[in-house]
């Protein structure tokens, strides 16, 4: 337990310092396409083609996953359809935004993501990111990626935990 104090310790000290940048929780952001329609327009485009007919868009969603590689990151952001990739490099979006997202961002944030469609080296699609935007800190941490919530009472008390690290939970809650 006490881990888990100092990482909710360490956030809101985060939580502070992003509101005092004057840029907390800002109204601007407006979400263009959800991850499940953005993969069904694009499931025939390759990489050259988008490539060639850039597509601007505009995603939203809690970070569930957070890879650095010095100048570049990925983060994969899951919306209510699902999960898509962004890929976000210094020289695109400024040092200064950058190194907000090193230090500020966490998963479990939600953030919005402003970009064109691109398909990595993998062939997965992705969200080359113009404009990011941190709309939400999250305060408390999310289960362990690998384990999720494997006590059956911590499921029924905290709900919310639940649906948001399985999707398994959020199709039999859909669907009743």
């Amino acid at each position: 337990m006490t881990e888990e104090n100092e990482i909710i310790k360490v956030r809101r000290a985060k939580l502070r310092s992003w509101r005092d940048s004057g840029r907390a929780f800002p109204n601007h952001f407006r979400r263009e396409a959800l991850a499940a329609e953005l993969h069904d327009r694009c499931r025939d485009l390759d990489k050259p083609t988008l490539e060639a007919t850039p597509m601007s868009t505009a995603v939203a969603g809690r970070v569930m996953l957070r890879r650095g590689m010095g100048k570049t990151s990925f983060i994969t952001l899951q919306d209510v359809s699902g999960r898509i990739q962004c890929y976000l490099r210094r020289d695109d979006l400024g040092e200064d935004v950058y190194q907000a997202f090193k230090d500020l961002w966490d998963i479990g944030d939600i953030v919005g993501i402003s970009g064109v469609l691109m398909r990595t080296n993998t062939g997965e699609l992705t969200v080359q990111a113009g404009e990011i935007t941190l709309l939400n800190k999250t305060v408390r941490p999310l289960p362990e990626k690998y384990h999720g919530l494997a006590d059956l009472e911590t499921k029924y008390r905290q709900r919310y935990l639940d649906l948001i690290m399985s999707a398994d939970s959020r199709w039999v809650f859909e669907i009743r």
